[in-house]
């Protein structure tokens, strides 16, 4: 088995994500939790009926809060870079969106505009706050509603901030940051204090109405690193700690890794136009089809291996039926690799092609997104 890595900040290899579970300490979520899940919405959103997102950490606490009447709010976040967003980043967003709507959640929308300035050797904060600017219109166009969303701005919202992360800060030892994130000693004092930042919307809306509140995080597993820290001193400082729900990762159009910006090869962003997409896709994306034409009719493909039915299966086809029968017919050799890929250049665009209007539109409703403190 090749060996993989995941941090916060590099993921490389094919993941095993039954190893991750084991070595993370998380928990798998079951066909309970979802029934559970289930009896709140009415219905599953299909990243949860597809095991897009796999494990969690306290899922079953937050449940029991709910019921008790005790309301939950919602926080993830987006470290802007040169790249943009691409459609892996989407994932936790979108979900994010649905339990908003489902559960009538106030969502707390992080964007550490800090993050890759102190952790990158060519960017500026000057950059990064652009960045961030541009970003933010990616998640507005989600459908978040502006009633119920903050945003946070790191360096916009520092003096609300700071003073919590100082009290974060000072539970979080040296060796425990260096044991959890693999620090050296060349690494800036500003990568070290980073973690402390990134807690503190998980405790804010408690600070804030000064009672405690749970807090639900969607986020890429990638990420869990920096909430397995916080999570451990959040009780020392008198708060809960926060439940997790982790997705897989959307696979990078070449083979094995997930999509990063750091790659433009092997990632679809939101701004890509149809031709952008429909090169990408032919050049680039992983097949799991056979050789030839013929081979493929008679053998069939592998859908499981194929990048393009991976980002329908994750991302852009919702009916589980019409999934089914794409997956049949690929794994069949009834379709080939190159209308699987059609289909799916056919999907992103459409997609697209709407996200890029309501983020455009996103320009007019910013300021509203973003938190003013009373």
């Amino acid at each position: 088995m090749e060996k993989f890595k995941v941090t916060p900040w590099d993921v490389k290899g094919a993941v095993d994500y039954s190893k991750l579970i084991k070595e993370f300490g998380t928990e798998p979520i079951n066909d309970a939790l979802l029934s559970r899940i289930k009896k709140h919405t009415k219905e599953l959103h299909f990243m949860l009926r597809r095991k897009i997102f796999f494990c969690h950490r306290d899922m079953s606490w937050l449940l029991d809060e709910h019921e008790k009447g005790n309301k939950f709010f919602l926080y993830t976040g987006r470290a802007s870079s040169k790249g943009g967003v691409h459609l892996g980043h989407l994932i936790p967003w979108m979900f994010a969106q649905w339990m908003q709507e489902k559960f009538d959640a106030e969502m707390w929308f992080q964007f550490p505009d800090e993050e890759k300035f102190l952790f990158s050797k060519d960017i500026s904060l000057e950059e990064t706050e652009k960045s961030t600017l541009e970003d933010a219109l990616d998640v507005i166009a989600l459908g978040f509603d502006s009633k119920k969303t903050h945003f946070l701005i790191d360096t916009k919202h520092a003096g609300l901030m700071y003073k919590h992360a100082c009290r974060v800060a000072k539970k979080i030892t040296l060796s425990t940051v260096k044991a959890s994130f693999g620090f050296e000693n060349d690494a800036n004092i500003g990568m070290i204090f980073y973690t402390a930042m990134q807690a503190v919307p998980a405790i804010l809306p408690s600070v804030l109405k000064e009672k405690n509140i749970p807090c639900l995080i969607p986020l890429g597993v990638d990420q869990d690193t920096h909430f397995r820290v916080s999570r451990d001193v959040m009780p020392k400082l008198g708060y809960y700690k926060p439940a997790i729900i982790h997705n897989i990762f959307l696979p990078g159009l070449k083979e094995n890794g997930k999509m990063s910006a750091s790659d433009t090869n092997s990632a679809i962003f939101t701004t890509d136009s149809p031709k952008d997409v429909e090169s990408k896709i032919k050049k680039y994306a992983f097949s799991g089809g056979q050789a030839s034409v013929e081979e493929h009719k008679k053998k069939g493909g592998n859908p499981d291996a194929d990048v393009s039915y991976q980002y329908l299966r994750m991302l852009l086809e919702q009916d589980d039926k019409k999934l089914e029968k794409i997956y049949n017919d690929y794994k069949s050799g009834k379709m080939t690799t190159a209308e699987l890929k059609d289909i799916t250049i056919e999907k992103i665009n459409a997609f697209l092609k709407e996200h890029q209007k309501k983020r455009e539109q996103a320009r007019k409703q910013l300021d509203r997104f973003i938190y003013k403190e009373k």
